[in-house]
């Protein structure tokens, strides 16, 4: 054979060696809404603990995050604190596999200050409260949660000057971390990232007075460049025993 043929053969091998291997070091990007912040960081541990596969979280509000993949962000994966983001998403060609339900959010709400917490409806009327925080509800579907809950308790106008509405849950959490607000309302599983960190008055909402958050999980388009059977063990993953016995010890009700 031509020994020019043989390097150019060499050549082309070498190069796509080195493709090759820069797609199977690159790390699962996985959008993550912000509720569920603290449980991912569980979830990629137990993950690589069991496949080695590293990945990468990058979190949100919900709506901020389906803006960003219809705008050619490259995520492999997209866990959102709803069912009606990602189903936006299959339906516009952005998902490989129809969404699937993960885990079953709780609505609390959340006081700064000492106070009879369980009877919130009164609590937040009172000249004692100042500022309550809630996420944007148009990005953010807890946030949606507590705007009906408001609703739903004839509340939303009573309190309207005092609302502050954060960008997103995360955001909401650091105002009650740090005080900026009177009372807020959150995701239960704030409470398990940070039961060492602040101590905060709080009781569960009455889910009737909201809708059923159930929270999903899309296979993206984008995982054909990273890896797809890399992402399809994630979004299998999900399903498995270990991640459903994380999601169930950290604020989040199954999905039967």
């Amino acid at each position: 054979m031509n020994p020019f043929k043989i390097v150019r053969i060499g050549f082309l091998l070498l190069i796509f060696l080195a493709v090759h291997f820069c797609a199977s070091a690159q790390k699962l990007r996985i959008a993550v809404a912000a509720n569920a912040q603290g449980l991912i960081k569980k979830l990629q541990l137990d993950f690589k603990k069991q496949t080695g596969i590293e990945t990468e979280a990058i979190i949100g509000a919900s709506g901020k995050l389906t803006a960003q993949i219809m705008n050619g962000a490259p995520y492999d994966l997209f866990l959102s604190a709803d069912t009606e983001f990602p189903e936006k998403l299959f339906k516009a060609g952005y998902g490989i596999k129809k969404p699937k339900i993960y885990a079953l959010g709780s609505l609390i709400v959340c006081s700064t200050f000492d106070g009879d917490i369980s009877n919130w409806q009164a609590m937040i009327k009172s000249e004692q409260v100042k500022k309550v925080a809630i996420a944007n509800p148009k990005t953010a579907p807890y946030g949606r949660a507590a705007q009906e809950s408001l609703k739903f308790y004839q509340l939303e106008g009573q309190i309207a000057p005092k609302l502050v509405f954060a960008e997103s849950i995360s955001q909401v959490n650091t105002y009650l971390q740090t005080a900026v607000v009177s009372m807020g309302f959150t995701t239960e599983a704030f409470l398990y990232e940070n039961s060492d960190k602040t101590k905060l008055k709080w009781t569960r909402i009455n889910p009737e007075s909201y809708a059923r958050i159930e929270q999903a999980v899309i296979l993206l388009a984008n995982a054909n460049k990273t890896g797809l059977a890399k992402a399809n063990k994630f979004y299998d993953y999900l399903s498995s025993a270990s991640a459903r016995k994380i999601i169930a010890s950290n604020g989040y009700h199954l999905p039967k």
